[in-house]
């Protein structure tokens, strides 16, 4: 058989496996593996430098599947080329990330073919996609990360990081605008080693898209600055890989490759018709395909003879030959340059250097104090010194948010110095925070920043990391109405709870500088979970440790900063951030009343529920049932912590435009009215 005749047969195993394992599924977007299957093939087979029997491999090119409901393709991929399965300590484990058993159960309870694409879940599956823009969204993060880990890396006669980053997407996905975010982030970059392919297939959900979608794309990319090509028809082979070898060749400008496909290629009556995207073809329909084909039509999830043999020496060969010479490489830079060397393993493993906090600052007692975003900016600033991939920026707003690093040689991240720490995101929150996650996809330490009210526009970056359980922060300032005149369309009120709600994600609102400290030392541990720190705008005190108890409570998420008035305690006032001075001078006005009151520090519930029941019982007694939590937001989720009958401080509406001294005594953050409820509290669990 010729090697045209294999890659034909090649191409077709990939179409029927995803055809079989939807139809047996009664579930799943057929469509696109079938269409694009021959472009797919053609970089995975003939360029794609990827180790199947080593799909970590640090200088592996990234492929990332943005259309995420195209997920049988990269299973079949996968499948084909016999990728071996990695497990959360980076360990071989001996078998194939997908067999044809997890092909035959796709979609079901438990398999490795999950119905999209998942992260940490499918060795192989370099990003977690489905939602639709995010997948391309996220693919320039990994090329920003393999440009600064070159800039700061690489050596002469090392070029030990060198690898480029593929993302198929769709309609779907141009349409998305966190697509033109990413794009035009990607354009001003230069990212060379960037490149998205369009599958121009003309059909969406509700049917053809020029019933939404008219744009001249091509025309849009060329205005952010990329390189753009076009091919007619996804079966030309020779054009299809033409266009992949002018995109390698490309430098200055990342390429966006538009491949006109036909949806569901093959299927004679649903061809570019919204059934064959978005549900099986049904028997009938998969007999005539296969047929048209050449396959037996009866056949279910055949791999013919020499498939798996015409992969071994396609990709397989490739990528071990590319894995043994960087590995022989680095090698010899270990020896050259043993120093970056082991920086270079410790990141791979998210490892933190020896050292990272011995720069850290202890702030002394001060009355007056600080605000959490400066004692944030100040921490931040320390650590990176000795936590040299600690990369990030904000959505324009640095200097309110405090997060750019100032020390000597940090620099910014551009086109002309990719070595800079500091990333300019421009007013693109959504792309940011997937930007974030493809950084830290990378092994980066990468964090991105914002007003805590826009944190609602990264929300499906957010819950993607938790979701890839990656350890990306996410840093929040202006975290309350203490945001003042701004008003209601920038205090967030809402957003706490929301980010609490994320299954996996960690949040964090320090109380004073220390437990800012602490916070970032908590973060910066983190292996598999992201993390929201959430900072204030106004000053803060900064507490006397020799009279509350050690900020280092943080990890454990809630603490007992101080019983007043001695024990025990008739009533518990449980704050978190700026709202625990103010429980510090209500439970000072309670004990100067002969009212005894413990007062807790909650900085993260996530982290107190993953305490101990004794430990959670000695810090929130069952014995007190009075007990009133403050915070300037919603109230929702405190009832967990005070009971039924409990109190809450918070806000059951939108803030107001107003000097903050107003807004404070508006919506009864004061010391009379603490003072008056915890009285109330005391007064209703008496009976």
């Amino acid at each position: 058989m010729s090697d045209a005749d294999l890659d034909r047969l090649c191409i077709n195993t990939i179409r029927t496996l995803s055809i079989d394992a939807i139809q047996k599924a009664k579930s799943g977007h057929p469509g696109t593996p079938m269409g694009i299957a021959p472009v797919a093939y053609g970089l995975w087979q003939k360029l794609l430098n990827f180790d199947p029997a080593d799909p970590i491999w640090p200088n592996r090119d990234r492929f990332v599947l943005s259309a995420g409901h195209a997920s049988m393709l990269l299973y079949s991929l996968l499948h084909l080329t016999r990728t071996q399965a990695v497990n959360h300590e980076y360990e071989q484990v001996g078998h194939q990330s997908v067999t044809l058993d997890d092909i035959k159960s796709f979609r079901q309870l438990d398999s490795a073919c999950p119905g999209h694409p998942e992260y940490h879940w499918t060795s192989g599956v370099e990003a977690t996609t489905g939602p639709l823009g995010q997948g391309v969204a996220m693919s320039v993060g990994l090329a920003m990360a393999e440009a600064w880990l070159a800039a700061y890396f690489n050596r002469p006669g090392y070029d030990i990081v060198d690898w480029r980053t593929y993302s198929l997407c769709g309609d779907g996905c141009m349409m998305e605008g966190i697509s033109g975010e990413a794009a035009s982030m990607a354009g001003h970059l230069k990212l060379g080693k960037l490149c998205w392919i369009y599958d121009s297939n003309r059909v969406t959900i509700e049917g053809k898209t020029n019933v939404a979608f008219t744009e001249e794309v091509a025309t849009r990319f060329l205005a952010y600055g990329w390189s753009v090509q076009h091919v007619r028809d996804a079966n030309e082979a020779k054009e299809v890989l033409g266009a992949f070898n002018l995109a390698i060749r490309e430098t200055g400008h990342p390429t966006l490759i538009i491949i006109e496909s036909h949806i569901g290629y093959g299927a004679p009556h649903k061809q570019d018709s919204a059934e064959a995207h978005g549900e099986p073809l049904g028997d009938d329909e998969v007999k005539l395909t296969k047929a048209f084909y050449g396959w037996p039509e009866d056949a279910q999830f055949l791999v013919p003879d020499g498939v798996y043999e015409h992969f071994a020496e396609g990709i397989g060969k490739r990528g071990a030959t590319k894995n043994a010479e960087w590995k022989a490489l680095f090698a010899g830079y270990a020896k050259a340059h043993p120093d970056l060397a082991a920086q270079f393993d410790a990141m791979q493993k998210r490892e933190l250097p020896p050292g990272w906090d011995s720069a850290i600052p202890v702030f002394p007692a001060d009355p007056k104090g600080i605000a959490t975003r400066e004692s944030s900016g100040t921490v931040e600033n320390a650590i990176a010194k000795n936590l040299p991939w600690l990369v990030g920026g904000a959505a324009d707003l640095a200097p309110s948010t405090k997060t750019r690093m100032t020390f000597e040689g940090a620099g910014d991240f551009q086109s002309d110095s990719y070595g800079g720490r500091n990333v300019h995101y421009g007013v693109r929150e959504h792309a940011m925070g997937a930007a974030v996650n493809g950084m830290a996809l990378a092994k980066l330490r990468s964090f991105g920043s914002g007003f805590m009210i826009f944190s609602d526009y990264m929300r499906n970056p957010i819950r993607l990391s938790a979701i890839m359980e990656l350890p990306a922060l996410y840093i929040f300032t202006h975290d309350s109405i203490g945001v003042g005149e701004d008003g209601p369309t920038h205090q967030p009120v809402e957003q706490l709870v929301g980010l609490r709600s994320v299954p996996g994600l960690i949040t964090l609102r320090p109380g004073d500088a220390n437990e800012v400290v602490e916070a970032w030392k908590v973060i910066l541990k983190l292996k598999h979970e992201p993390a929201c720190l959430i900072l204030c705008r106004q000053a803060l005190p900064t507490l006397d440790r020799s009279r509350y108890a050690p900020a280092s409570g943080v990890a454990k998420g809630a603490y007992v900063l101080a019983d007043f008035g001695g024990a025990p305690p008739k009533v518990i006032l449980i704050g978190t951030g700026s709202e625990v001075a103010l429980c510090i001078d209500a439970a000072e006005a309670l004990a100067a009343e002969g009212v005894p009151a413990r007062l807790v520090s909650m900085p993260s519930c996530e982290l107190f529920e993953q305490q101990d029941a004794a430990y959670r019982e000695s810090v929130l007694p069952d014995a007190i049932d009075a007990r009133v939590a403050v915070e300037q937001a919603s109230t929702i989720g405190w009832a967990h912590y005070v009971g039924r009958k409990g109190a809450v401080v918070g806000m059951k509406t939108f803030g107001a435009s107003a000097p903050l001294k107003n807004l404070l005594t508006k919506f009864g953050f004061t010391t009379e009215n603490l003072v008056k409820v915890a009285k109330e509290q005391i007064a209703t669990h008496s009976d």
